[in-house]
């Protein structure tokens, strides 16, 4: 039985397999009973707060519908709506926060913000994203492989681009978890730091999972059951990089070629916003300076029948309301 109560989400790493598990069977319980109209507010009259120094669609939007069918009521600090780490401290913050709601969300910049928030809150917070790991999108990643292939145990899960920051850690720690075969496939400058590579190599001794960082796309691809990538400039990074990713990291587009390098078995997933057409201010001003009409991934791909990108979009809401319900109400 999976007993969270009290209990932060802030990393992976954190959790046992058994856990992180055990949360993705309760995802999937709840998003059965939204899909069949069946109430779930266990956590009625609970209130949390949502902490966004960087902005989003799905993070914001997936923690208040989960909240509202959990009988919560969420409140949004945008990045101009709190004093943390300005005029407050976060240990501060957290003291006050954690004395009016029930639970904190928290996303932003370095992992060290949420687990100081974490430390001096006295109630549950969870990661919506910092700079070094974003535990909720792996969740609903690999809810979504499930899903899609009925295991997670020896899926072939290559990620593709840059996997220095928080989705190639976050990756690499959640497949070396579960027992899957993780490939990071970038130039080897981008690939994860060393330390947490040594963290996984030992977890992955002791769940059967294979952990290989390959150079080549061809070679790393073949007979993948998933292929992942994300924009090649994180948030928050200046636009000044742009030259440098774009010259190396186009070689590591996911285009049609490369799915079919993988098999008709491959899927295409990608945690969004996705620049694969020129219908984004973003997509508009690359195009204009580089000639790109596309980045990390192509149209044709991600409008393809192997991509599963908006099934992996809706089961961001399934796995928070998850965290939340077994850390606060479970």
């Amino acid at each position: 039985m999976l007993n969270l109560k009290g209990r932060s989400f802030l990393k992976l790493l954190d959790f046992t397999p058994q856990e992180i598990g055990a949360l993705i069977d309760l995802a999937a319980e709840f998003k059965q009973k939204k899909k069949d109209g069946v109430a779930h507010r266990l956590c009625e009259g609970k209130n949390i707060a949502l902490v966004f120094e960087k902005t989003s669609t799905r993070t914001r939007c997936a923690f208040e519908v989960a909240a509202a069918d959990l009988g919560m009521h969420p409140v949004y600090l945008d990045p101009s709506g709190s004093q943390i780490g300005k005029k407050e401290s976060i240990a501060d913050t957290a003291r006050v926060l954690g004395r009016m709601f029930d639970g904190i969300e928290y996303r932003g910049f370095g992992q060290e913000i949420v687990e100081e928030l974490a430390h001096y809150a006295g109630v549950p917070v969870w990661n919506g994203l910092t700079n070094e790991f974003h535990p909720t999108q792996i969740l609903a990643d690999f809810l979504t492989v499930r899903e899609t292939f009925g295991r997670l145990s020896g899926i072939k899960f290559v990620y593709m681009g840059d996997a220095r920051y928080n989705m190639g850690n976050s990756l690499m720690v959640g497949c070396a978890k579960m027992g899957m075969h993780f490939v990071a496939c970038a130039p080897k400058k981008y690939f994860p730091d060393a330390a947490l590579i040594e963290t996984c190599q030992n977890i992955a001794k002791e769940t059967g999972a294979v952990l290989e960082f390959i150079e080549d796309p061809i070679v790393a691809t073949k007979d993948a059951h998933v292929i992942y990538t994300d924009v090649w400039v994180s948030m928050g990074e200046p636009d000044e990089v742009w030259a440098e990713r774009i010259k190396e990291l186009s070689p590591y587009q996911v285009n049609r070629a490369l799915m079919e390098n993988a098999g008709a078995q491959c899927r295409f997933m990608q945690c969004l916003p996705a620049f694969h057409d020129l219908k984004t201010t973003t997509g508009k001003a690359i195009h204009e300076k580089f000639g790109l009409t596309c980045m990390e991934v192509t149209d044709e791909v991600l409008e393809s029948e192997q991509s599963i990108v908006f099934d992996e979009a809706e089961n961001r809401m399934h796995t928070i309301k998850a965290v939340m319900a077994a850390t606060l109400c479970e």
